[in-house]
């Protein structure tokens, strides 16, 4: 009744209320974990004697976690909703960051990363918060999933130098104590107020009024139509995996997430590897998230006007060219076009997922995009593993460069190539 009278009395349709949930939890998952976890990379290393190689094989592991639990997440956030992941993602983070704190060996940090901070971190901080951009909006989808995914930047430069700051002033296990501590104080006050869907409080996505003759007090997320939405275009997980769009989808992300996931864990050596000390490595991976929110919100403002595939092939072209001013650039004047340009590649994580929501509907979101995880997450798995390894072989990154820039533009092809399906065969797949 509270969210209701809020509602009526501001004038502004809930579903905006929903993005700040979202982009608050994203903040948080991108502040502490995709951002500020490069921040205990070397002093982990360093501390407990190992390998990069190793290092990175805990990232590789998690991300796989990731992909194993991604269908059976998606699978809970479609049948309970997108709070109780919120909520565990955010307890089971803050609890093993604390934990993190105490770890004395590899084991350890293995045991802790994987068994409790990333157990349920893709659930809780990347699949939920899409979940309920999907859910509340249809007509806006790009833009409320844009806005949610450019906190991820945001939250990277709000708090990943608060994070170095405590490093290197306290070291690195204070910080991971604190840093838990503080994800749990404001995280779990934010998801509680996440709600399911427009139909579960009487409403329609992007705000519209019920059709004549239906209520929208169903409940339900999956009811009714909404503008000029066909029930039809709603497709369960099976019917999608029978489309060639689905497997174009998964390659194209496998690929461009496998290369950015690779460059974000090893951002600051990557850095010191081109010159930069770890201070001013750190303050460049700040500037990156905040750059990054420009580069979403243009991105995301352009996709619900033009043709998504195709913009999402131009930026992988764009990201193309930013490894070549990583790889060829010889001073820092080249790191920094690198890091603006390289904005351009993360800015179509939401415009990605908002094309899996325009091809296969809401009613399955979840479940289908749990299930593209289970397969394109063994990029960013391997990914890490393998630049760590060529590293630890050769004492550079060098010979990785042009495997990057190959793998770009083979994204960028994909996206390129990908079509809609038709609602004939929409409608065929579910009949089936």
């Amino acid at each position: 009744m509270f969210d209701k009278l809020t509602t009526r009395l501001s004038g502004v349709f809930y579903g905006w209320w929903m993005v700040v949930v979202g982009c608050s939890i994203r903040m948080l998952g991108g502040g502490f974990h995709l951002y500020g976890f490069t921040i205990f990379f070397l002093p982990i290393t360093q501390e407990l004697g190992l390998s990069r190689a190793a290092t990175s094989a805990v990232f590789a592991l998690a991300r796989a976690e990731g992909a194993i639990e991604g269908p059976l997440a998606g699978y809970m956030i479609d049948r309970f909703g997108p709070r109780p992941m919120m909520l565990a993602g955010v307890v089971l983070s803050g609890l093993g960051y604390m934990l993190l704190a105490g770890v004395e060996s590899y084991a350890g940090f293995l045991i802790v990363y994987l068994g409790v901070i990333s157990l349920s971190f893709s659930a809780g901080f990347m699949h939920s918060p899409m979940v309920l951009a999907n859910s509340w909006f249809i007509r806006r989808k790009a833009f409320a999933m844009t806005l949610i995914s450019s906190s991820i930047g945001i939250g990277g430069t709000l708090i990943t130098p608060l994070l170095a700051f405590s490093v290197q002033t306290w070291g690195w296990r204070y910080g991971a104590f604190l840093a838990g501590l503080g994800l749990m104080i404001v995280g779990v006050p934010i998801a509680l107020f996440a709600k399911r869907s427009p139909e579960s409080m009487g409403l329609l996505p992007d705000g519209a009024a019920p059709q004549a003759g239906k209520s929208a007090r169903t409940g339900s997320a999956h009811a009714p139509a909404h503008e000029g939405r066909a029930e039809d275009e709603d497709v369960t997980v099976r019917q999608a995996m029978r489309m060639s769009a689905f497997w174009m989808l998964v390659l194209a992300t496998t690929a461009r997430v496998g290369v950015f996931n690779s460059i974000t864990v090893h951002f600051v050596p990557l850095m010191v590897w081109k010159g930069a000390t770890e201070q001013q490595a750190a303050a460049m991976l700040a500037v990156m998230a905040f750059m990054s929110l420009p580069s979403h919100l243009f991105i995301g403002w352009i996709a619900d006007r033009v043709n998504k595939p195709r913009l999402m092939a131009v930026c992988m072209v764009i990201g193309a060219v930013s490894i070549a001013f990583l790889a060829y650039g010889d001073d820092l004047g080249s790191l920094w076009v690198f890091i603006l340009l390289i904005t351009f590649v993360e800015a179509i994580f939401p415009v990605s997922w908002a094309t899996v929501g325009d091809f296969f509907g809401r009613k399955s979101f979840a479940t289908i995009r749990g299930t593209m995880s289970f397969f394109y997450l063994w990029g960013p798995a391997l990914g890490p593993v393998i630049t760590g390894a060529v590293y630890d072989r050769h004492q550079s990154y060098a010979p990785l460069m042009s495997a990057y820039l190959v793998t770009f533009l083979i994204s960028a092809v994909l996206y390129a190539l990908l079509r809609k399906p038709q609602p004939g065969l929409q409608r065929r797949g579910r009949h089936e």
